[in-house]
């Protein structure tokens, strides 16, 4: 896993997680350094993201733990950050 590119929350999020089979989906933004072409693209699709992705260099995926392992290694990730879930401001 390459550390560098992702941000402190998600390090802390992964160090919680259970390996194995109890492992839970992490939503995440993922900002990769060019749009993704095919080669890329079929890389995401074969770590479970679904979506259209075409033209954009900042979007969101839920994965797997180990997911994010495979993605951070790859040369075209600028980084990854742990996507939280938004709530209206007056809900306490």
């Amino acid at each position: 896993m390459n550390y560098d590119k992702l941000d402190a929350e998600l390090i802390a999020e992964l160090g919680e997680a259970p390996a194995g089979a109890d492992e839970k989906p992490l939503s995440v933004f993922i900002h990769t350094t060019k749009a993704p072409g095919p080669e890329e693209e079929s890389f995401l699709k074969d770590l479970g993201h679904e979506g259209d992705i075409a033209g954009r260099e900042l979007f969101t995926a839920s994965l797997l733990p180990h997911a994010i392992d495979k993605l951070s290694s790859q040369p075209w990730v600028r980084y990854l950050k742990l996507s939280r879930q938004r709530r209206p401001l007056d809900e306490k």
